[in-house]
């Protein structure tokens, strides 16, 4: 990866009741793809879904970025101003512009390799308003617009026809939250309708090649209803409930074409629907100060009209080489859990945490395990700050702070081997070292850190990550870095 990376904001404040804040960025990174992810020919992609060394493995390391790669920009300009009413009282405005660009290059022969094969602008627009009061009995209440406007087109001459068609996407919404607090019972509820109306045109597979054109009108609605209850002065005990409705997206519709990053064809399905999920949660949390807190999460969510991106049983050639092929779906599923997190000091300056998640998911109407769900994971850190001003050398230092932390992450077990291209990858255990500390200087600070991930080496694969089909996950990796405030 290569970033060269530019963000500067700037904020005005009038009398205590106007607020203007205004932010730009632009994002520029160079991303180098796996060339091993890259096949000639079906032999050759088999084999590479069980080599332990990926094809074209160099045995000298370089800093160098070829094809297949990938250059992507952002640039974001974004101003939100917020006016006071009353203290309980306010207004909110938003407006914000993106310009986003992605390219991506093939390893292709006579010299192309320098001409993209996909080649994506797309401008974005978005405003927000949003008013904030109190009325009878204490309800708090936001109301709220928001809009979004997407003109997202390919650039001629790459010579290959595009993952993503061009499109045009405006999305409104309105959306309505009341919350109420009181000696024992918090209360949410909240709603909010969206419409979105799509404009796409999509170049067919057949000869000779046409436009195709489709309009879309979604209309999505969502609601929740949430309750605190304060069992003691420590203990919370939480409800939510929630319908949600989500369209699908553009690629799931239209998406026919090499994912480069991803080293994969993606296959998108016109007919997808709706999908619709009703989520409920239970949360019991024990708060203790500084000392303690405790969180108990279990979750339960069931959909229709799941979408999901499956394997197919097809390693397809192309004249861009030989990949996996995945479609998305829609199915019937329930997806549940049980998050649980905790901190607790031990003495002064050492504070210890303890997280673990258990996540499940099920395809109902094959009456299978949901591929692409996270396996359950333990973690555990221990953080010790040294809290007084350290005097070494003449040089004076404080904030500093040491973490050793260690996650584990379990095997796939329920998942079925024949659902994907290789068989899910074993448990594994990663460790990872943090340190950092402030350089006082007679008119600034000097903030530097160290950190190492993966501290032990250790040979994995990550479930959730598709380049796992042909290489295993970065190895041990050190991170330094300075700070200057002024």
């Amino acid at each position: 990866t290569k970033e060269k990376n530019l963000a500067l904001q700037l904020e005005k404040s009038w009398n205590d009741k106007l607020f203007v804040d205004f932010y730009g960025s632009t994002f520029n990174a160079e991303l180098g793809i796996l060339r091993g992810s890259h096949i000639g020919n079906l032999t050759d992609l088999e084999s590479a879904l069980s080599r332990e060394v990926p094809f074209f493995t160099e045995p000298e390391f370089s800093q160098a970025i070829e094809a297949p790669r990938q250059a992507v920009d952002h640039h974001l300009l974004k101003l939100k101003a917020k006016y006071f009413f009353e203290e309980h009282k306010n207004i909110e405005l938003v407006l914000a512009g993106q310009l986003n660009n992605r390219q991506e290059y093939d390893v292709r022969r006579g010299g192309l390799s320098e001409r993209p094969a996909l080649n994506l602008r797309q401008y974005s627009y978005t405003t927000e308003l949003k008013y904030t009061t109190s009325i009878a009995s204490k309800w708090r209440t936001k109301l709220g617009n928001q809009n979004n406007f997407v003109n997202n087109f390919n650039i001629a001459g790459t010579g290959v026809l595009p993952l993503i068609p061009d499109y045009f996407a405006a999305r409104s919404g309105w959306f309505l939250l009341l919350s109420k607090e009181a000696d024992k019972l918090n209360t949410q509820v909240g709603a909010n309708y969206q419409y979105e109306h799509q404009r796409v045109a999509v170049l067919s597979r057949t000869q000779p090649v046409e436009v195709i054109r489709y309009t879309n009108n979604f209309h999505n609605a969502n609601a929740m209803f949430g309750l605190e209850y304060k069992l003691s002065d420590i203990q919370r005990l939480v409800l939510n409930t929630g319908l949600a409705m989500r369209n699908p997206a553009i690629n799931e519709l239209y998406s026919n074409g090499l994912h480069q990053g991803v080293s994969g064809i993606e296959e998108g399905d016109i007919s997808l629907e709706t999908e619709r999920a009703l989520k409920t949660t239970l949360e019991y949390k024990i708060i203790k100060g500084s000392k303690l807190s405790v969180s108990t999460l279990a979750y339960y969510q069931s959909f229709q009209n799941y979408i999901l991106l499956s394997p197919q049983e097809e390693l397809r050639l192309t004249i861009r080489g030989a990949f996996p092929v995945f479609q998305y779906e829609q199915t019937a599923a329930e997806i549940y859990g049980l998050d649980i997190s905790s901190q607790f000091s031990l003495g002064e300056f050492a504070v210890a945490k303890i997280n673990y998640s258990y996540i499940r998911g099920n395809d109902r109407t094959k009456q299978l395990p949901l591929i692409n769900i996270p396996t359950s994971t333990l973690f555990g850190g221990l953080t010790y700050s040294i809290g007084n001003t350290l005097n070494l050398s003449k040089l004076t230092f404080d904030g500093t702070e040491i973490e050793a932390e260690v996650k584990y992450v379990t095997s796939q077990d329920g998942r079925v081997e024949a659902l994907d291209f290789v068989a899910p990858p074993d448990s594994y255990y990663l460790l990872g070292f943090r340190f950092s500390s402030n350089l006082i200087l007679p008119k600034n600070r000097l903030r530097f850190y160290m950190s190492a991930n993966n501290l032990l080496n250790v040979k994995y694969r990550d479930y959730l990550n598709r380049q796992r089909y042909f290489a295993d996950a970065a190895g041990r990796s050190i991170v330094a870095g300075l700070i200057l405030k002024f």
